[in-house]
């Protein structure tokens, strides 16, 4: 469903502070997901839940590379996809079906969606054993990761239902052949995820190349679990730290994003 309108058909309306902000954050994954080089050329994507009661969410503009998204681009639709504001730019499908199945439930605190096509991320999606606790950040996901299995590239809507059933209460998912997703209040929470998420892929395969992997007690991994969480598990601030710090990073490589 790649699609846009023409901007003569919508009304052109300026985003609140609030909004701003949040264009602002989410601009800045997407460069710090291709500063990290976790992109698959200008597929996956990054959304955020506007602020209001309407289920408006921001998209990145299909066709654009990760390093060309910035605020003022990002693109604002529905959860049946259509774009309600002004743009030139187009909608993926894949990405809609995807990242609308959870928008669309009424939930404050998966406002933000992210998911992936990394190397390491597909690469563990494919094993039959997915994630395993044999490091220390891999046991931060012991007790949160969940299974979607294949159904193609998601084009579907009634693909939605099934992925809202199998993330759960969960906050990973690892769509199975497929890719990594991440879901959070804020910006910040969701990357900062994806970012533990992604290094825990990354150890892994490392480990398994290099020799037989020593799997952690299933007790020993709940608590080293718990214990790495607990200083993300403040309310309202899990991973803001971190993120801030990634911003202050790529404002040094490149500050476009915020316009």
């Amino acid at each position: 469903m790649a699609q846009a309108l023409e901007s003569h058909t919508l009304k052109s309306v300026s985003p609140s502070n609030e909004e701003r902000s949040l264009r602002i954050d989410l601009a800045a994954a997407y460069r710090l997901v291709d500063y990290f080089g976790w992109c698959e050329l200008i597929y996956g994507h990054l959304t955020a839940h506007v602020p209001g009661p309407e289920p408006h969410f921001l998209i990145n503009p299909y066709g654009l590379n990760y390093d060309e998204v910035t605020a003022s681009n990002l693109v604002k639709i529905d959860i049946d996809g259509k774009i309600v504001e002004p743009t030139t730019h187009a909608v993926n499908e894949a990405g809609f079906v995807i990242h609308s199945a959870i928008h669309m439930l009424s939930d404050d605190t998966n406002r933000v969606v992210m998911h992936t096509h990394s190397r390491a991320g597909m690469a563990i999606a494919a094993l039959k054993e997915g994630l395993l606790p044999i490091s220390m950040g891999s046991t931060a996901f012991y007790d949160d990761v969940a299974y979607h299995d294949y159904e193609g590239p998601s084009l579907y809507l009634d693909e939605r239902e099934r992925l809202q059933k199998s993330l759960g209460e969960k906050k990973t998912l690892i769509l199975r052949n497929h890719g990594l997703l991440t879901v959070g209040k804020t910006v910040a929470e969701a990357f900062i995820r994806l970012y533990r998420l992604e290094s825990a892929c990354r150890v892994q395969l490392d480990a398994g190349a290099a020799g037989t992997l020593d799997i952690i007690d299933s007790t020993l991994a709940r608590t080293s679990g718990r214990d790495v969480n607990r200083f993300m598990e403040q309310e309202d601030t899990f991973g803001q730290l971190e993120y801030a710090a990634l911003m202050r990073k790529i404002d040094k490589v490149d500050d476009s994003y915020r316009h």
